[in-house]
């Protein structure tokens, strides 16, 4: 290979940004590109629920009786599919499954997004802080951390979830469901936000010794400039993954506890009330227990796998 080749293709890898080569990275992965698209997809099915269930002249709402037998059970296969109904009608009532699936992934989402960002608000912030500041106030959150995550959160959940809802809806900021989604992602932050803290902590603690940190002290940068130039740039990379791996676990989280009876109640749904419902009739009809199933596992593993990509991607030690 010539001279002028070598220094060409030198000067294109000088030219690329972290950000064009985590990009290229990711291109690359043909799985990742994969989750990617079937993540937007069912973001995007999600909250143009109303649209969509429009368009197919459905909603979550309206009931079918004529498509149900005499034993209220859907007539045809496989939970009554048809044209009218891509994934049937749900046992007892005749609702459209695809119409509650919906409608329950865009509460499932919503649950999702808002505790995640919340937790990697709280997170990065108490983070940084112990992070670079350290003592006392680390050695207090550090404390403060390690109660939190000696408690049973799930059991924890389920015992003061009604009392709780009741509160709420005494204090008039919301009531029914809107109470019960407000209590739940109190909760899911409140026991979540450690995680990403002691992660954020670490890499703030290292971060803060290396030399371009050292540099800007001895050049009398202030610690606001310090981590809001320094510090933040690098810990970005680490806040993108933290959100493409908490998603899905906040999704589930949500489906198991409305599943438990302390998430979301009829009339509206859920993943979690529909798997509930399902058990009920899947002797008579499984594709009302299976159906949901497949689907709730399809965008927690899609999600999973874009986390995974973009993990990948952004790490430079990553295997090409």
């Amino acid at each position: 290979m010539t001279t002028a080749v070598l220094e060409e293709e030198s000067q294109d890898i000088v030219q690329r940004t972290p950000k064009q080569i985590a990009w290229g990275r990711f291109k690359r992965n043909k799985v990742g590109v994969f989750a990617g698209c079937a993540s937007i997809f069912f973001v995007a099915v999600a909250f143009l629920a109303p649209l969509i269930a429009r368009a197919f002249g459905v909603n979550n709402k309206s009931r079918y009786p004529k498509f149900l037998n005499g034993y209220a059970m859907p007539t045809g296969h496989w939970g009554g599919i048809s044209l009218a109904h891509p994934l049937g009608l749900e046992p007892g009532t005749g609702r459209d499954v695809f119409a509650l699936l919906m409608y329950g992934s865009r509460i499932s989402f919503t649950v999702a997004i808002i505790a995640t960002g919340a937790s990697i608000g709280i997170g990065m912030l108490i983070g940084i802080a112990t992070g670079y500041f350290k003592g006392k106030i680390d050695s207090t959150v550090g404390r403060f951390s390690d109660f939190l995550l000696s408690f049973p959160s799930t059991f924890m959940i389920i015992a003061l979830s009604l009392p709780l809802v009741q509160r709420v809806e005494a204090t008039g900021i919301a009531h029914d469901n809107a109470a019960r989604i407000v209590v739940l992602v109190i909760f899911l932050v409140f026991f979540g936000w450690t995680g990403f803290y002691r992660l954020i902590r670490s890499q703030s603690m290292s971060l803060r010794e290396r030399d371009f940190v050292m540099a800007a002290q001895a050049m009398g940068a202030s610690s606001w400039r310090i981590i809001t130039k320094e510090l933040l740039p690098n810990l970005w990379p680490t806040a993108i993954v933290f959100i493409s791996l908490s998603l899905p676990g906040y999704i589930a989280a949500e489906a198991t506890f409305s599943f438990l009876g302390v998430g979301i109640q009829a009339p509206d749904t859920s993943f979690g009330l529909v798997l509930s419902d399902g058990i009920s009739y899947w002797r008579d009809d499984p594709a009302y227990l299976l159906i949901p199933s497949l689907i709730l596992i399809a965008i927690v593993l899609s999600l999973n796998l874009l986390g995974d990509a973009i993990r990948d991607a952004l790490d430079p030690k990553a295997g090409r």
